[in-house]
């Protein structure tokens, strides 16, 4: 998994999710905008954060990192708690 790019900057994110209330189009494989970053930060909890064949566990303190255009999908372990700053 890459790393955000030092000159991207912060300017929107979503509401809190929950294992239940994730929205159902981020648990199949979706892509963000040519040049929007993302970074998914977990609260509580666990995901499975899968970028092509690699799996990711994203936990409190390890944040997933998501690349312009590439395809990726979460999957809540259990209870959840997280949300997605983007970045430009």
């Amino acid at each position: 998994m890459k790393s955000l790019p030092e000159s991207v900057q912060s300017y929107s994110r979503t509401a809190t999710f929950t294992q239940e209330t994730v929205p159902k189009g981020l648990l199949k494989n979706h892509t963000t905008k040519e040049n929007v970053w993302g970074l998914i930060q977990v609260q509580d909890g666990k995901i499975e954060y899968t970028i092509g064949n690699e799996v990711h566990i994203l936990e409190p303190g390890r944040n997933g990192v998501i690349e312009p255009l590439v395809p990726h999908h979460i999957k809540p372990v259990g209870l959840v708690s997280f949300f997605v700053e983007f970045y430009k």
